[in-house]
């Protein structure tokens, strides 16, 4: 059985509603249904009141499985390795929280990371476990993440990005485009690639626009200034490797390459700037990390 100290949790929990089954009690059910979690971590979890009812009240491993039965449980990893680069908090007020995140920190628990995660960070910083990330950022791209910090307020600034009433601006280095003209328009229809976790550009109406130009080219590595006005999913470096400079970094495009580059990928948020949906007041925030180097 896994010791409780040797583990990295969540605090808040995951939810399951229970689904059909023919499994005698939860213990059972739950193992079928994440096989990659063995049955002693599981029984580990209940010992230690780690898999709960809706109302917060510690389960049995020996309760029998119960159709749409609504269950809490909490994620945990097992020497989760620790990411030296800290983030920084830029802003923070009784609705919002910015915070300027390093390359290679997750914004959320995903995959064998769940305490190494800005989210986790940041609510330890601050003592509120209310916090709310209001929009995506890979956990290769570094820069600017706004949060919710009350829930009563979350709706208005989430709509903003529903509405694509936010203004976001970011910056790479990549290869000299020389031979075309800037500022220009990507618009492209963006869909799930080969394998599952790159995005791929095809025929059809597009869903997807970035506008580009370059900020410095004084040099064979260009920096770029990035402004998307949709968020699909690696929106950024699929446009950048389709006009033939893939971002320095980018160990998935234009070609997925089987040995992932340890250097940082050379994207980051530098801006987000919107009116305020409760004050009317127009914010700017702005990044304090830069881009590094890359071979010239």
């Amino acid at each position: 059985m896994t010791a409780p100290d040797s583990l990295h949790t969540t605090e808040r929990p995951s939810r399951l509603q229970l689904p059909p089954g023919a499994w005698r009690c939860l213990l059972d059910g739950l193992c079928e249904r994440f096989p990659r979690i063995d049955r002693a971590q599981w029984q580990d979890r209940f010992a230690r009141g780690r898999v709960r009812d809706a109302q917060g009240r510690a389960l049995s491993p020996d309760q029998p499985w119960q159709v749409g039965l609504e269950i809490q449980y909490f994620r945990e990893v097992a020497d989760e390795p620790v990411i030296p680069a800290q983030e920084a908090i830029l802003h923070v007020d009784a609705h919002l929280l910015v915070a300027d995140k390093p390359h290679f920190l997750p914004v959320t628990p995903a995959g064998g990371y769940v305490r190494q995660t800005l989210l986790a960070r940041l609510v330890a910083r601050t003592g509120n476990p209310a916090l709310v990330p209001l929009h995506r950022l890979d956990r290769l791209t570094a820069g600017l993440v706004l949060f919710s910090t009350h829930v009563g307020t979350r709706d208005a600034y989430q709509r903003l990005f529903r509405e694509r009433r936010i203004e976001k601006t970011y910056e790479a280095l990549a290869p000299a485009l020389p031979g075309v003209a800037f500022p220009l328009e990507r618009h492209s229809r963006l869909v799930p690639g080969d394998p599952f976790f790159r995005m791929a550009e095809a025929a059809g109406e597009p869903n997807a626009r970035t506008r580009i130009d370059v900020i410095d080219a004084d040099s064979p590595v260009w920096r770029y200034r990035l402004h998307p006005e949709t968020g699909r999913k690696h929106q950024l470096r699929v446009h950048m490797a389709a006009l033939g400079a893939p971002i320095f970094g980018d160990d998935l495009y234009p070609e997925l390459d089987g040995a992932p580059t340890a250097a940082p990928l050379q994207l980051l948020a530098r801006e987000l700037a919107f009116e305020d949906p409760l004050t009317g007041e127009r914010r700017r925030f702005t990044s304090g990390l830069t881009l590094g180097d890359v071979p010239r």
